[in-house]
């Protein structure tokens, strides 16, 4: 099959402004990369490579407040977790073909070309043959994981790997639903080949042997290859190059530490757009924060200590709540803000009593107030965002350990392996019992492998982090699960939360009508929608 070329607007362009050298152009553009040079050099073949993982942070890490930034948000928020206060309403009126942003198909269609590009012209590239695979490793890696991506996302897909050109642009293309079969067999072959080439030890913001094979486990857990599975996660359980950090450290201020598989690089001065290296400012740490600065002026100004310029589009809900041992479990107050009042000090300059605990925000926000006041997330948290912005630059970690951890259980569970998977779950809830990764304490380590069980500690451990979503519709508990507890509170108070009605036909998400009319308007997408 040809290329999907009419589903984006042809950009040969990375990121880095590429453009190619045809004869008319008079002049010598200095400030661009030809493709020739992208395609037909061992030094422009990395310089492409580079340019997917600028892609791939807009793909999944997009500064400000857009339709990008929605995209992705909603699957870490529109589970049974998530409470939603205002802004985009998941599975509201706008859910649909019509409405529903596009972002993560044509994103994502944009990226796979440009790797598939990468990869086929790497063939006739002479260069060191090692360099080379290592290259087209990164960019198999990222092309299996897109797939993967909306495979999950979307259920109906296409798949293609031959690149758009000059030559071709303009040749006819059949678009049909892609077999499942035929699907897996591209994302396994790209995260193989992967495998097979890339070291486990990379530098940050570098995809290496650890995320290839945690991505291909996901794979092979989609396709109930328990065998494979497990197989991939124990690998990089094994090696030894990941491991847990302290239950502090792994949303400090640091994300490229060893429990990270991957993790996106910001940096302000190579910024602060997302075409550029040092990539845009990102509204993660001030959607799920409240804003406490509200409550009493004389009392609280922003800080960044309570999350600085916070926005408040987003909570966690009292189901989520009420799966931790607020006691004993650290998570808690770890991976999020308080809400004990007394935990919050006034810090406003002359009050006669700064530094004491704020008034009880009952009574300075009645009906509790969720803009201003509510139990909210942590993980984002940057001690370095300046106060009055929502712009963050600290770096995202994507894929870490504990997930690994935990999917491994999952596979051995199903192997019938139940003490090798107890073992993983418990790994990772006695650190967040004790904060410690190697703790040997066996005082809260759960004694039978239960779906409830594991389901209640990836909740406890991964809220948030863009998997609940993915995995409660692999089990096929999406729709009944976030029927149960998904709230929404237009009103942004206590007596306003209301379900939100998530309909069968919404485990895949819409693909932007204009595609579908653009291709023909063929049969098997968008299957439930009207």
């Amino acid at each position: 099959m040809k290329n999907i070329n009419f589903l984006f607007v042809l950009i040969f362009g990375l990121s880095l402004g590429l453009t190619s050298c045809e004869d008319f152009l008079e002049e010598n553009v200095k400030d661009q990369v030809s493709v020739d040079y992208i395609y037909n050099s061992p030094a422009g073949l990395e310089v492409g490579v580079n340019a997917l993982y600028n892609q791939m942070r807009f793909y999944n890490l997009p500064s400000g407040d857009n339709s990008d930034l929605w995209a992705n948000v909603f699957f870490m928020v529109a589970t049974d977790l998530g409470l939603h206060r205002t802004w985009n309403t998941p599975y509201g009126t706008g859910h649909n073909p019509q409405s529903y942003t596009g972002s993560k198909w044509i994103q994502g269609y944009k990226i796979i070309d440009r790797c598939s590009a990468i990869i086929t012209s790497a063939r006739t590239i002479k260069m060191d043959e090692n360099a080379k695979k290592r290259l087209v490793a990164q960019a198999r890696v990222i092309r299996g994981e897109l797939y993967l991506d909306l495979k999950q996302m979307y259920g109906g897909i296409l798949i293609d790997t031959i690149p758009t050109t000059p030559q071709n642009i303009n040749d006819p293309v059949e678009y049909k639903v892609a077999s499942d079969a035929d699907v897996y067999r591209l994302i396994d072959a790209d995260l193989d080949y992967a495998i097979a080439n890339l070291p486990f030890k990379v530098d940050p913001g570098r995809y290496g042997q650890g995320v290839a094979r945690h991505i291909r486990g996901k794979s092979a857990l989609w396709q109930e290859d328990w065998t494979e599975a497990a197989a991939q996660f124990d690998a990089i359980i094994n090696d030894g190059t990941h491991g847990l950090v302290a239950l502090v450290d792994v949303w400090g201020q640091n994300a490229n530490h060893k429990e990270s598989l991957f993790t996106y690089q910001k940096d302000f001065l190579l910024g602060p757009e997302d075409g550029l290296a040092g990539g845009g400012g990102s509204w993660l740490s001030s959607v799920f924060t409240h804003r406490t600065y509200e409550l009493n002026a004389n009392e609280l100004i922003q800080d960044v200590a309570y999350g600085g310029q916070a926005l408040g589009w987003f909570y966690p809900n009292n189901y989520l709540k009420s799966l931790y041992d607020q006691a004993n479990d650290l998570r808690f107050k770890t991976y999020y803000y308080s809400d004990n009042y007394q935990d919050y000090k006034i810090n406003v300059p002359g009050n006669p009593k700064f530094g004491q605990p704020i008034t009880n925000p009952a009574i300075a926000a009645p009906n509790g107030n969720y803009r201003a006041w509510h139990w909210s997330l942590k993980k984002y948290h940057d001690t370095e965002k300046l106060p009055m912005t929502s712009n963050s630059y600290k770096d995202y970690m994507y894929y870490r350990l504990a997930e690994t951890y935990l999917l491994a259980s999952e596979a051995h569970h199903n192997l019938g392996n139940d003490t090798k998977a107890l073992a993983y779950l418990n790994k990772v809830r006695r650190r967040g019992y004790t904060g410690n990764p190697e703790s040997t304490v066996t005082t809260f380590d759960l004694t039978a492998w239960t779906l409830n069980n594991y389901l209640d500690e990836s909740a406890r451990e991964l809220a948030f982090e863009n998997n609940r979503w993915f995995l409660l519709k692999r089990l096929g508990l999406l729709v009944e699960r976030q029927n149960l507890y998904f709230r929404s509170s237009p009103s942004g108070t206590i007596s306003g939360e209301v379900p939100l009605k998530m309909t069968p036909a919404m485990v895949n998400m819409p693909i932007p009508q204009s595609q579908i009319d653009l291709m023909g308007k063929p049969e098997g997408f968008n299957v439930g929608y009207n």
